[in-house]
């Protein structure tokens, strides 16, 4: 995939992969900043050694919702940037589910599939990625998800026709 694509290309790419990212470790350092910054301090995320005796984890998790915020790493990471884009916006999420969890060290990568691309009014494009968080060597993922964001663009660059 390239780099970089125009804002005609993007409507071609909806049922293709377009990124897998790079994989990034979740170090217990990693964890135990995001329960700082949550303040969400289960013991199954920041007690490794009760982790490792009272579940069935053999240790301690990442939050399911750090693993979710990895996800605009992952795509800064791997997705092509559309070069008339002036602004991307998060919108939202259709659907998220944890379906395994994330052990401390474990290595995840984000796997983008273009789910559906629609122009919105005249300077945006609102883009769904049917997204995966891979666990390295692991059968099932971290988390799968319908992710919306929204490409703000000038109106002077929208497509003819679109």
């Amino acid at each position: 995939m390239p780099r970089e694509i125009g804002l005609a290309d993007v409507p071609a790419l909806v049922g293709t992969e377009v990124g897998l990212s790079d994989w990034i470790t979740v170090s217990q350092e990693m964890i135990d900043r995001f329960a700082e910054a949550t303040n969400d301090h289960q013991f199954i995320h920041t007690d490794p050694e009760r982790a490792r005796a009272e579940t069935p984890f053999g240790g301690t998790i990442a939050h399911g919702f750090l693993s979710l915020s990895l996800l605009s790493a992952m795509n800064y990471d791997c997705l092509p940037r559309v070069r008339e884009q002036t602004m991307g916006i998060n919108y939202g999420f259709d659907t998220v589910r944890f379906a395994a969890p994330v052990k401390s060290g474990a290595r995840v990568r984000g796997r983008f599939t273009m789910a559906q691309a629609r122009f919105r009014g005249a300077s945006m494009l609102m883009i769904t990625y049917d997204v995966t968080v891979e666990i390295e060597n692991e059968r099932k993922p971290a988390l799968t998800a319908l992710w919306q964001t929204i490409i703000q663009f000038d109106p002077k660059d929208r497509p003819e026709g679109v």
